[in-house]
């Protein structure tokens, strides 16, 4: 069923095979958007990305819209370019830009290769920079303004002990956002970042006690569960809908109220 809220939209998703993407990917669908679906499959991956793209277009045409899958490593420059032309090039324009894709190796700082901490910049903060750049470069070109939202993390204000490759990332992201709203602003084009606290994804679902990891965490998170992607997923439409029109260079922390239970 479509809503048509953001109906005549397109968006692209990066990484909206899984997670936290799939959930964005279907829920700007229920609001009209026509969706290009970002995956990567990588030949070490446990996940077959391919498929689960697949899944999610195969869901929003079957409730009547629009939507395709694209491969690209938005690591890649000429890669993440031709995600953001792939929306322009199959429905005319692009409206909306999700920066969700990421990943989140855990290594010891003092074992960590630098190698990992550049793969891990490449993919969330880079990738992020190249699809923005040239999202906005056609959202000026076309002048009616456009919405830029990227999936930063609570990684953003706290540190983790294993994730110091990880969490400036995170942080670096809202900081390119805040930026990007001052620039992009004059052109009707809105720039947020959305920090999720812990949410049940098949990224975290990795490690083999994740259950007993989530419960211990929910204990300390008010709401008293950790997010689902779907929890993540409508303020992002929301910052996607006109109803955000004047949110700029804003940082909305979705974590059920984790990090200011610090007592």
């Amino acid at each position: 069923m479509l809503d048509g809220t953001l109906a005549d939209k397109v968006a692209v998703v990066t990484g909206g095979s899984r997670g936290i993407g799939r959930a964005t990917s279907l829920a700007l669908a229920r609001q009209g958007a026509a969706l290009v679906v970002n995956y990567h499959d990588q030949a070490d991956a446990e996940l077959d990305q391919s498929t689960a793209a697949s899944e999610v277009v195969a869901a929003i045409v079957e409730s009547g819209g629009k939507a395709v899958a694209h491969q690209a490593d938005i690591s890649d420059e000429q890669a993440a370019r031709g995600l953001i032309d792939r929306a322009v090039d199959e429905f005319g324009r692009i409206d909306i830009l999700v920066n969700n894709a990421g990943i989140c190796p855990s290594q010891d700082f003092l074992e960590m290769p630098v190698s990992l901490f550049d793969r891990v910049h490449a993919v969330n903060l880079r990738g992020a920079f190249i699809s923005s750049q040239q999202a906005a470069r056609h959202m000026v070109r076309q002048g009616h303004g456009g919405r830029i939202i990227t999936v930063s993390s609570i990684s953003a204000l706290v540190g983790g002990s294993y994730q110091a490759a990880y969490c400036p990332t995170k942080s670096g992201l809202h900081s390119m956002m805040q930026s990007l709203a001052i620039l992009l602003g004059p052109h009707g084009i809105t720039c947020n970042s959305v920090g999720p606290g812990e949410v049940d994804t098949d990224m975290n679902r990795i490690l083999p006690d994740y259950d007993e990891i989530a419960a211990q965490l929910a204990n300390r998170i008010p709401v008293g569960r950790v997010a689902q992607p779907e929890d993540i997923a409508d303020p992002i439409v929301f910052l996607a809908s006109d109803g955000a029109r004047y949110v700029n260079g804003a940082f909305l922390l979705i974590d059920g109220g984790m990090f200011v239970n610090l007592q």
